[in-house]
């Protein structure tokens, strides 16, 4: 590969050489010069578009008086596409989705199980060897190609399914999230009382927390399971009972801020992450500063970081580093590639990869000081070690930390501030999931886009329909089905996606012509992106397909050997199914797309394999986004029957012979 700026020196010189050649091409026969006037508008170009198959007289463009239009019905006109209106609205809108939930209830609580400090050692191996490339792909796939996920599958129409199966999976995140965000609200509204309905203050709970021979959960559990979820009125997965119909409120409460920050697309969401996604970052440092002067707190951070060299041996450390960098970065859902879609196209998308990624793994590290320094008090005051109030998931978000909290002076406060930051870690996150779902409609239905009345339509039935699934999900065994999905929507069917995407790309579409097309959009960067791209160049073929595999095979061999339980409740066989065939579907698409991709082509079984990975005639025209104004960019090239435009010269032989002869 030649250094950066050479290949872009001959690419700009080559666009330039075809513009030339353009604007000097002489009509056949009689040496004339083909006119070239913007203004004058050839008969074979309707609309700005031109037929890969059209034919156009010499005569139609050397004369001077109007023509008439010809009778051919002209290709509707592509509404424009929203662009972000800086790079900073794109950089943060990144940040948000990829730093979410995950980051604060789940990587402090793998660090301290795997090993403490040493758990970052396979932790940024991951990092390097997995979550940049697979990033940086999505990134620069939907910048180059100005699609969503599945539009842009037209570079690789045998792949059309890894963009239906991120989809899928978009569609159950999307379902489960939003729950998160409901039960955010519901202890956010009762964060307002004092003292906090879960502290040994209130009290109802006065009787509990005097009672501690016996006691079985503590005040916090209580509201938890008995207040929140009502989890103790089912008897399972087969036993969901009734809607709770508070947690009801707070979910149509979640999907109307969702459908309104949505509501102008980028223009609206790429606005509101200037508050979403920096606020979270006030309030971790707020809360470490306030941790760093409790008692005990240094103890919950030693907990935290103390390394134990012994778990570098065991596979489930590296397995937990590679599925924490691969779900935390959001990869394979379809919200980096729809956001990156939305670029210029010459934005440098190495250099947002470095920031986003170094970014979000920086974040989780930062956030587990917050949690394990409050945590540390909590265990001081009670007289246990840290590890018996440590938790991970909604357990640590919704019980161990609210208790924490609870036992600090003002805790009406922090309590406020937490689920704040919680509501605004979630919100991001379903920005990307929602983003990617609509693109990918509008992207296939270019009408809605166009049309304001109809796009708004679109966006409320979408939200409103989510609502009345995710009803399911709050009912009193409604924890049940969301450990469900949560397990199974983003388990080996993501993974056999990304897996997919990232074999594909290296070499159906060709890993060579992929780095080119980085090339082509960053002109501009430094020298040492050329040495990047051959770091990322050798993980697209050996290294990311890899330990994608590797942490297949783990995933498979753990769903045979364990059982999915919540708390004490272990799931039955035809739950387990249920789920498996969840994550099955969204993989399937793959298989089901080729299929029909390979059916619609002609020829031999060979022949039609050939056929549906060349990229389509329109793949390559969405660089028309770029600023430069001096760039060659070629005509559009209809996927479409073949068409010929006759014009006046085909009805007056007489008029063509003699011209032709001159």
């Amino acid at each position: 590969m030649k250094p950066l700026s050479e290949q872009c020196s001959e690419h700009q010189k080559k666009s330039a050489g075809e513009m030339q050649s353009e604007e000097t091409r002489t009509a056949p026969g009689n040496g004339v010069t083909a006119s070239t006037d913007p203004t004058r508008e050839n008969p074979a170009q309707q609309n700005g578009v031109l037929s890969s198959h059209d034919v156009i007289s010499p005569v139609s463009q050397t004369r001077t008086e109007p023509q008439p239009p010809s009778s051919a019905p002209a290709p509707p006109a592509q509404p424009p596409r929203d662009q972000w209106g800086g790079k900073y609205e794109f950089l943060l809108s990144c940040i948000g989705y990829c730093v979410g939930l995950g980051n604060v209830w789940r990587f402090p609580y793998l660090c301290y199980r795997n090993g403490g400090g040493v758990f970052l050692i396979p932790y940024f191996i991951m990092l390097f060897f997995t979550g940049m490339p697979l990033f940086l792909m999505e990134l620069s796939l939907g910048q180059y190609g100005a699609a969503g996920p599945i539009t842009v599958w037209k570079c690789c129409p045998l792949l059309k399914g890894i963009g239906i199966g991120m989809l899928c999976v978009s569609i159950l995140v999307c379902l489960y999230y939003n729950v998160i965000i409901a039960w955010t609200f519901y202890y956010l509204g009762s964060s307002f009382q004092s003292p906090l309905p879960w502290s040994c203050d209130a009290l109802h709970n006065i009787p509990l927390c005097r009672n501690k021979t016996n006691v079985t959960q503590s005040p916090s559990e209580v509201f938890w399971n008995e207040k929140v979820l009502g989890v103790v009125y089912s008897k399972g997965l087969h036993d969901p009972g009734p809607v709770r119909w508070p947690l009801a409120l707070c979910l149509l409460a979640a999907w109307v801020v969702i459908f309104l920050c949505m509501l102008k697309g980028i223009r609206s969401s790429g606005k509101v992450v200037y508050v979403t996604a920096t606020f979270p970052y006030f309030v971790l440092l707020v809360l470490i500063i306030r941790g760093a002067t409790l008692e005990g707190s240094l103890n919950g951070v030693a907990f935290y970081l103390t390394p134990n060299w012994a778990h570098l041996a065991n596979a489930q450390v590296w397995n937990d580093a590679a599925s924490q960098i691969f779900y935390s970065l959001g990869i394979g859902v379809g919200g980096l590639l729809s956001m990156a879609s939305y670029n210029k196209f010459d934005n440098n998308v190495i250099r947002d990869t470095l920031i986003i990624t170094i970014g979000n793994c920086g974040t989780s590290f930062f956030a587990g000081f917050a949690i394990f320094s409050i945590l540390g008090h909590m265990a001081w005051r009670k007289g246990v070690p840290v590890g018996q109030v440590a938790d991970s998931g909604p357990g640590l978000a919704f019980v161990a930390y609210p208790e924490a909290l609870a036992l600090l002076p003002g805790s009406v406060f922090w309590s406020i501030l937490f689920f704040l930051m919680l509501f605004m870690l979630g919100v991001d996150t379903l920005f990307g999931n929602m983003e990617g779902i609509c693109t990918a409609v509008m992207d296939e239905f270019p009408q809605l886009r166009s049309n304001l009345k109809h796009k708004t339509l679109f966006l409320a039935l979408l939200c409103f329909a989510f609502y009345l699934m995710g009803l399911l999900l709050i009912t009193d065994g409604g924890i049940y089905w969301f450990t469900l999905i949560d397990s199974f929507s983003t388990s080996f069917g993501l993974i056999i996606i990304t897996l997919f995407m990232c074999i594909g790309i290296s070499f159906f579409y060709g890993v060579n012509q992929f780095c080119q097309d980085i090339v082509d959009m960053i002109c501009h960067c430094p020298p040492w992106c050329t040495k990047l791209l051959f770091y990322f160049k050798a993980c697209w073929v050996v290294f990311t397909p890899f330990l994608l595999t590797f942490i297949l095979t783990y995933i498979f061999i753990e769903m045979y050997r364990t059982s999915l339980h919540y708390g004490a409740y272990v799931y039955p066989t035809w739950g387990k199914a249920l789920g498996v065939c969840m994550g099955a579907f969204c993989c399937l698409q793959i298989l089901i797309w080729a299929i029909v991709a390979v059916s619609k082509e002609s020829g031999t079984l060979r022949d039609r394999f050939q056929k549906s990975i060349r990229p389509l005639n329109s793949w390559r025209v969405n660089n028309i986004n770029t600023t430069t104004q001096d760039q060659h960019v070629e005509p559009q090239r209809v996927d479409g029957p073949f068409t010929v435009n006759l014009t006046e010269a085909d009805f007056t032989s007489m008029n063509w012979e003699a011209i032709s002869e001159a």
